[in-house]
């Protein structure tokens, strides 16, 4: 019988590629999640009954064990970019990952492969990587087998960096961001769902691996390339780091006195983070001591962005008739 995993997020943005990815191999998956009912779209990667989305509140101990019983690994690819409600950063990259490490332990999990961040760091002044860094200390100590993911920014078809960035281009001439000169080595997602599958299937692959693509480059620069393939001419304005904590501190205080229905664009943790370099360490073990050849930018941002170009998927085709007019 084919092994049986549970992914913790794995309908997620990263999640749902590890998920596609493990079922080519043949495994059993239970993608557990809040709403399972929304996702049923991940039943279509496996054989009928090879992939089963199922409930799980990972603050609750009784939730993770009924979705911990009688697998063979783990994988928890939860983790949350902004606080809201319960989902604190503490709740959820601090205290579950360690919650489902000693569970797993407890139930004879053989294998553990745990998503955190570059970053991660118990001396940030930023709680996202803080409990980052938390979270992987307590499976370390759950279980010292482990593997532990570190992917930089991660883009794909549905991340919330390009994507929010090449949206807000189609709103006016300025492009705003903070830390226009933090530096960022982006990674592919299904790069970092074939490192997480490589490093379930072998089984002397233990500790933290840095994940980053081909590519270092600054914010600004990132952005540039972006509105190069949306095809839009856009001022890239930094917003310097004073300004962006007034910012942020006032969009936090909307979001209270909202009673949280206001979601802020930014928050002053986001504004910390964007202070510091996130690229792959040197001498740090990554994505080729796992097998995987790193995708560059350039080759995928097109498949996923020409939606924000001017006419859309039209684009090429008025371009086209443009040159036979000159012609």
């Amino acid at each position: 019988m084919s092994k049986l995993v549970t992914i913790f997020g794995g309908s997620g943005f990263v999640g749902r590629y590890i998920t596609r990815r493990l079922a080519q191999d043949g495994w059993r998956i239970r993608v557990a999640c809040r709403s399972p009912e929304e996702a049923g779209f991940v039943r279509t990667y496996g054989a009928v009954g090879q992939v089963e989305p199922v409930f799980c509140n990972i603050r609750n101990d009784d939730s993770v064990r009924s979705v911990t019983r009688g697998v063979d690994a783990v994988i928890n690819c939860v983790g949350v970019l902004a606080e809201s409600g319960k989902n604190t950063f503490k709740a959820v990259q601090a205290e579950a990952p360690g919650r489902i490490a000693r569970i797993a332990r407890e139930e004879a999990v053989t294998r553990m492969i745990q998503i955190s961040a570059i970053g991660a760091d118990s001396e940030s002044a930023s709680a996202y990587a803080r409990t980052k860094a938390a979270g992987e200390a307590a499976v370390i100590e759950q279980m010292p087998g482990a593997v532990i993911l570190r992917p930089s920014v991660v883009f794909g078809p549905e991340d919330e960096f390009f994507n929010r960035f090449a949206g807000m281009s189609r709103m006016g001439p300025v492009l705003p961001v903070v830390g226009a000169d933090t530096l960022f080595q982006p990674v592919y997602v299904d790069d970092v769902a074939a490192a997480a599958v490589a490093a379930l299937d072998d089984h002397t692959a233990q500790g933290v691996y840095e994940l980053g693509g081909p590519d270092v480059a600054t914010f600004r620069d990132l952005m540039h390339r972006m509105l190069a393939v949306v095809q839009r001419k856009r001022i890239v304005a930094n917003i310097p780091f004073p300004i962006a904590r007034l910012m942020a501190g006032g969009f936090g205080l909307l979001k209270t006195v909202t009673l949280g229905l206001v979601t802020p664009p930014l928050t002053t943790d986001q504004v910390r983070n964007l202070g510091v370099d996130n690229v792959v360490s040197d001498g740090a073990r990554g994505l080729r001591d796992l097998g995987v050849t790193p995708t560059s930018i350039d080759s995928v941002l097109p498949d996923y962005l020409w939606r924000f170009r001017p006419s859309g998927q039209y684009t090429a085709i008025k371009n086209s008739a443009k040159n036979l007019k000159k012609s």
